[in-house]
């Protein structure tokens, strides 16, 4: 049985199904485990987390607790949409068809990245899904001044579309559209190079850059899909405009530096909603973009929200949403938390239970790489490195520059490396945490031409 209860009723050997609250606010790597240990209890009652759900049938229970009643859906235009969802899903079981046959990403083996790709043939099966993305056009240091330049001219727009729509002003679809095509052809000349900058937008701009990192997130995700041209265009609308309804939230709630109350909590889950109604009131009916604008925070697992819709209920669009949503929130820095490391997020996320689409997880992995340009990582010979490239021929062997001894416990001139040289003998180990080995200036390291 499903409980929620306060995290002050928490006691070791419970088994906690999920934790609720922003994702960001997650204090521990899997969402649903056994709590025994004291560390992890008194880890747990001092974050900002204010309730859990737990699973009487697997730990210890408390009395006077309330089962989980799933609210109804709400009956709006948008649950026509949640009806054709199968429909969708359907229609693209072709697109899915090589990374289904594949399998090249177990999710529990993106933890121990040396047992990743267990099937017979692991240099084919580590190359790249998409034959058309094996070869980046240019290098992602080439990319990064045009990409720097891509992203100031969103940023203003959409900022610009936000006021809009704040003031109950029309959307422009076709400025809109303008910004997902030059974001698109920044991931098409080189796939890392705009992401992995975009994540390093500072906490006032979040909600502005938050928007141009999900559409090109998505744009990268429906190219690994093998979506349309057509499709990956909406795709990339929908991520632009996902967040829409943020407009209509006061922004000293959505920049607050310091927990949430549960009444702005509630407020801010709104967004979708709001969002669904800004884009009927601006006559942008496109089916995508509103189903994503409100159903990215569903859950396959039925517990997230405005619908509670579960698994094939959901459409591919917005699981897709889902994902790029979250990897660019956990990865970012926020008025009231430092954002993880790309690699270290893309495991964590990796081990929230019910949470994501395997399928759509897995295309998501390869479309920013096992390790995501800024990623640092642990190599063989006991050094650390960072990503600043995905290399041409395997997600396993990036680019890296080394400029760590872990034997030395200090800092070594900087090596430039390319794993996928065949006369390189060494290899990567696993992710690190920068603040765990006291670095702090990760992203000046890779971003250094």
């Amino acid at each position: 049985m499903l409980k929620v209860i306060s995290t002050k009723q928490v006691r070791l050997g419970m088994f906690i199904q999920e934790l609720k609250g922003s994702w960001i606010d997650h204090p521990f790597w899997k969402g649903a485990f056994k709590l025994d240990s004291a560390v992890d209890l008194k880890k747990l009652q001092n974050s900002i987390i204010k309730e859990i759900v737990i699973d009487t049938s697997k730990g210890l229970d408390v009395e006077n607790v309330s089962k989980i009643t799933p609210t109804a859906p709400i009956q709006t235009p948008a649950k026509v949409l949640a009806s054709s969802a199968k429909r969708m899903v359907n229609d693209k079981k072709n697109a899915f068809a090589d990374i289904e046959d594949l399998d090249t990403l177990e999710l529990g083996a993106i933890i121990d990245p040396p047992s990743l790709l267990a099937i017979e043939n692991p240099s084919d099966a580590a190359t790249l899904a998409n034959p058309e993305r094996q070869r980046a056009k240019i290098s992602a240091s080439a990319e990064r001044e045009q990409a720097k330049r891509v992203i100031n001219d969103s940023k203003k727009a959409v900022a610009t579309m936000f006021d809009d729509a704040r003031m109950g002003k029309a959307v422009s679809v076709g400025a809109a559209m303008q910004m997902v095509d030059d974001i698109a052809a920044s991931v098409d000349r080189n796939l890392g190079a705009l992401i992995s900058l975009v994540r390093l937008k500072n906490k006032d701009e979040y909600t502005y850059m938050h928007s141009v990192a999900v559409c090109a997130l998505m744009v990268a995700l429906a190219k690994e899909l093998g979506l349309s041209e057509s499709e990956i265009r909406q795709a990339g609308l929908a991520g632009l405009l996902h967040d829409i309804g943020k407009a209509g939230i006061p922004s000293d709630v959505l920049n607050k530096p310091g927990a949430l109350t549960d009444e702005e909590f509630s407020l801010v889950k709104l967004h979708p909603e709001r969002g669904h109604q800004l884009l009927m009131q601006a006559n942008i009916l496109d089916e995508v973009v509103v189903d994503v604008c409100l159903h990215h925070h569903e859950k396959v697992n039925g517990m997230g929200y405005p619908h509670q819709l579960q698994a094939n209920e959901i459409s591919l669009f917005a699981k897709m949403g889902a994902v790029c949503d979250v990897y660019d929130a956990i990865t970012s820095n926020r008025p009231y938390k430092a954002g993880w490391e790309p690699g270290i997020s893309m495991q964590r996320m990796a081990q929230w239970e019910g949470h994501f689409d395997d399928t759509i997880f897995k295309a998501f992995v390869k479309s920013v790489g096992i390790y995501p340009i800024g990623s640092m990582v642990k190599l063989k010979s006991g050094r650390l490195a960072v990503v600043i490239d995905q290399s041409q021929k395997s997600l396993l062997m990036p680019l890296i520059k080394v400029f760590f001894s872990t034997k030395l416990n200090l800092r070594i001139k900087v090596e430039l490396i390319d794993l996928s040289n065949p006369f390189e003998q060494d290899t990567i180990v696993g992710h690190e945490d920068p603040i765990s080995w006291g670095i702090h200036d990760i992203n000046e390291i890779w971003g250094q031409a």
